[in-house]
């Protein structure tokens, strides 16, 4: 009984519309590979997600907001680095945008209407933030947000902070990465991660790679 109560709240999280719509800005597809940073809660689930998107050529969980010399888990995890657990998504244009992405990133990889949470984690270390690394990203993410809001797509309104990448992207340490592919019987990823690889299959079955 208590698994089942866990899985509903976790999917009684992502109530949005049946449609989820897409960008109505979106970039054009240029160069053979691009790179986009997004933080959603714990970075497992959200590495997942992207690993298995087709077009995207790696996912890597790592840090975002704060200073290198603090980028380091055990110290993340206080929530006075100004990080936040975040993924690196390398892509290819021509197979899927910017935007695509970002469709993925709200409908399917995290909640964007928690403040400075996700599921059980609490702190500004699991907070939302789309790290943008130029103006158009910046543009497109900005009319995103602003679209899901007035179409009420979910019950609460976005929180989700679109900033720059100050100091960089700092990947995180080895056994974090690829997390959810090596520990699928982890009872945190069962509950709070699989399900979205299931929405993901669902919503996107073009883009399921599987892996």
């Amino acid at each position: 009984m208590l698994k089942l109560v866990l899985l509903s709240l976790v999917l009684s999280a992502y109530s949005v519309a049946a449609e989820f719509p897409a960008p109505a800005t979106d970039l054009p597809a240029t160069g053979p590979v691009a790179t986009a940073v997004f933080a959603g809660g714990c970075f497992w689930g959200v590495e997942a997600v992207f690993d298995n998107v087709k077009g995207v050529r790696q996912a890597v969980s790592g840090y975002a907001g704060g200073a290198q010399s603090t980028a380091r888990y055990d110290v993340v995890e206080t929530g006075r680095t100004g990080h936040a657990e975040s993924v690196k998504v390398t892509y290819d244009p021509s197979l899927i945008s910017y935007g695509k992405l970002l469709q993925i990133y709200f409908s399917v990889a995290h909640d964007p209407t928690q403040l400075n949470r996700q599921g059980p984690d609490d702190g500004t270390q699991y907070r939302s933030a789309i790290f943008y690394l130029n103006d158009d990203q910046k543009r497109v993410a900005e009319a995103y947000i602003q679209q899901l809001n007035d179409a009420k797509i979910f019950k609460h309104k976005i929180v989700t902070q679109v900033t720059p990448l100050p100091n960089g992207f700092f990947p995180a340490e080895e056994y974090h990465q690829r997390f959810l592919e090596r520990n699928p019987g982890n009872p945190y990823i069962v509950y709070n991660d699989l399900p979205k690889l299931r929405r993901l299959k669902q919503q996107f079955p073009d883009l399921w790679t599987g892996k």
